[in-house]
C-alpha cells in the first residue's frame, strides 16, 4: 500500500512585499515524511483555489501548522485590535470549516500552534491575543534573538491529565516542550478538551471530545527535530498510523484507542 497523503495547510506570504506564495515549513514536511511515514503535500489555503469538499476526498489526513498570521477575532465574536497582529483570511475560510468536517467524518488531523488555536475556534472557543499580559502567565513567545536551535529549545514542562490520551501516548504525565506563541486559548470550546497545561496554566495539549477520529492538537512546535525528540516522534508516529488506517478503510483511529 502506498503511503498516506497528508495535506499541510499553507500560510499566505508576500516575497519582497509583492509576490504572493502559499508556503509551508520544511520541518513540518520532514515530520510528516520521515516520522509519520506519509507523503506531505502543501495545500493552498484559499477558497478561490480549493474547496473543503475536494480536499476531504483527496487526502488521508491534514496537518494544520503554525504561522505568523492569527485567526481573525471575528471568527470567535471579538473585535480586532493591534494586539491581534496580522491575519490570513484565506486560511481562516479553509481551515475552520475543514476542521469541523474532519471531526465529523473521523478523518485524522494534527494541529500545531496556530492550528491548535484553529481547532478551538472551529469548535466554538475563543482566543486571547497576548497570553503574557494575563496575570500569572509567562511569556510564551519565541525568543527574539539567537539561532534556530536556541529559538526552538525546550523551555517548559507540559503536564497531561492522568490517564488521558496524551499520557497514554507519551507514557509519562510530564514532558518538556518548546514554546513559540503569543496568542492562546481564552475559553475552551465545549468539546475542546484541555489534556495538558504549561506550569502557568496555559492550555498546551487537547483533543476533541466524542470525535470518531484522531484529533490531537498541541500549542508547541513538535516539528522541530521530530525524528529525534521522543515526544515529537510519538505524536507524529500516532498521526501517521491514524492516516494509514483511514487510507485502508479501517475504522477511524479515535483518541480513545490510544494505548
Amino acid at each position: 500500500m502506498s503511503r498516506p497523503l497528508i495535506g499541510i495547510i499553507a500560510n499566505h506570504h508576500l516575497i519582497d512585499g509583492a509576490y504572493e506564495i502559499h508556503g509551508g515549513g520544511r520541518m513540518i514536511s520532514e515530520g510528516v515524511a520521515q516520522v509519520s511515514d506519509a507523503l506531505p503535500v502543501i495545500v493552498p489555503a484559499d477558497p478561490e483555489l480549493v474547496s473543503v469538499a475536494d480536499l476531504l476526498e483527496q487526502f488521508d489526513g491534514f496537518l494544520f501548522p503554525g504561522g505568523r498570521p492569527n485567526v481573525h477575532p471575528e471568527e470567535y465574536g471579538h473585535d480586532a485590535t493591534k494586539a491581534h497582529g496580522t491575519f490570513d483570511r484565506g486560511r481562516d475560510k479553509i481551515a475552520l470549516p475543514l476542521i469541523r468536517a474532519l471531526v465529523e467524518r473521523g478523518q485524522p488531523l494534527l494541529a500545531i500552534c496556530r492550528g491548535y488555536q484553529e481547532v478551538n475556534v472551529a469548535m466554538g472557543g475563543t482566543l486571547h491575543p497576548e497570553i503574557r499580559d494575563l496575570p500569572g502567565r509567562s511569556n510564551h513567545r519565541m525568543p527574539p534573538d539567537g539561532t534556530i536551535e536556541e529559538k526552538f529549545a525546550l523551555r517548559h514542562e507540559v503536564t497531561f491529565t492522568d490517564g488521558g490520551p496524551f499520557h497514554r501516548l507519551m507514557g509519562e504525565r510530564t514532558v518538556m516542550t518548546n514554546t513559540l506563541h503569543g496568542q492562546g486559548v481564552e475559553v475552551a470550546a465545549p468539546r475542546f478538551v484541555v489534556d495538558g497545561r504549561a506550569p502557568d496554566g496555559t492550555p498546551e495539549a487537547s483533543y476533541v471530545a466524542e470525535a470518531p477520529g484522531f484529533t490531537l492538537s498541541v500549542q508547541w512546535h513538535p516539528e522541530y527535530r521530530a525524528g529525534f525528540d521522543p515526544v515529537s516522534r510519538k505524536l507524529f508516529g500516532a498521526f501517521g498510523e491514524a492516516a494509514r488506517a483511514w487510507r485502508r478503510g479501517a475504522e477511524p483511529a479515535s483518541v480513545r484507542a490510544i494505548a
